[in-house]
């Protein structure tokens, strides 16, 4: 982790351009509202149809929860109008508007299907933990989320999908292990933060714990198939860093985000010497590489063992 600036995070520039300097939450309050949420609708399908299909539109505040598909499976998320991904879900009829979002759960899918155990790394509100788990019966999951009020979403999304009874919560961060990072209790944005990291402050926080991925080699059978989802905003290498024994005893399928910005050559050190290959995500496929590059475009890559044969026998494309 890095040191983080004692100025809180939503005081800062970004913190402020997120927010629109306040006013975000309230525009994105009222467009909710039934008729101004219609008012919306008509102009963007006369005007900006392709806005729709972006997923970043508010989605009216009467909608409760929506329905997610991924093959012919289906799972539930509440909330849209303060979820980002359920959102996502509502304008995407069921599916992630953007193609490399879809393919990557999509993809996800088809590894959870012969999974024993998963780990969701950052969960936000529990998208890869419900698809995980509705596609894969038997699959026990770990669902890890640092900021209180998505925890609870994540909760109730598991409650709602009635799969608690295989899905353990953690409320705790993943890295560095015995530290802690502040987050909020509440961040007063538009919809549940879904950007948060490590490295920010917030001057209202309360400690959460974190622990190193090693502490949880245990969670799973060495013989078992793991599969996991890790998307924290940049800390992932500390994710991995303190996870080499989890890396070298079940060598999980790892479905990673990896930022424009970040650190690929550090990252690929962390894991290339458990003998994993990397594939950069694409809108309908797989792009082997021979290094861990971040993609301008794309952000999303799998770090696996698995060959490319071997990818395409799940149904996985993967390009040549």
């Amino acid at each position: 982790m890095g040191a983080q600036s004692e100025v809180d995070f939503r005081d800062t520039a970004t913190g402020r351009r997120q927010s629109w300097r306040g006013a975000k939450k309230h525009v994105k309050r009222v467009l909710g509202w039934r008729l101004p949420n219609a008012a919306m609708r008509a102009t963007v399908s006369a005007v900006r149809p392709e806005l729709r299909r972006t997923g970043r539109l508010p989605a009216p505040a009467t909608v409760r929860e929506v329905t997610g598909i991924v093959d012919d499976e289906r799972y539930v998320m509440l909330a849209p109008a303060a979820c980002v991904v359920a959102k996502e879900l509502y304008w995407g009829k069921g599916r992630r508007p953007q193609p490399a979002d879809d393919f990557a759960v999509r993809m996800f899918a088809a590894l959870a299907r012969p999974a024993d155990v998963m780990l969701d790394v950052g969960a936000y509100t529990g998208l890869f933990t419900l698809v995980g788990t509705t596609v894969n019966p038997k699959l026990t999951a770990h669902a890890f989320e640092i900021v209180p009020e998505v925890y609870r979403m994540l909760f109730d999304n598991c409650v709602r999908n009635r799969v608690l009874d295989r899905t353990t919560l953690h409320h705790v961060g993943l890295g560095l292990p015995g530290s802690t990072v502040d987050m909020p209790i509440a961040s007063g944005d538009s919809a549940l933060p879904c950007y948060y990291s490590v490295d920010m402050h917030f001057s209202d926080g309360v400690p959460i714990g974190i622990r190193s991925l090693d502490s949880f080699t245990d969670v799973a059978e060495s013989d078992a198939r793991v599969v996991m989802k890790v998307d924290v905003e940049g800390g992932e290498h500390a994710v991995f860093e303190y996870g080499q024994k989890f890396l070298a005893t079940h060598r999980p399928d790892i479905l990673c985000e990896v930022l424009e910005h970040s650190d690929g050559a550090g990252l690929a050190e962390f894991v290339e010497p458990h003998g994993y290959r990397f594939h950069l995500v694409r809108d309908h496929d797989l792009a082997p590489a021979s290094d861990l590059s971040p993609n301008s475009q794309y952000r999303d890559w799998l770090f696996t063992t698995r060959s490319a044969e071997e990818l395409r026998d799940l149904g996985i494309p993967v390009a040549d």
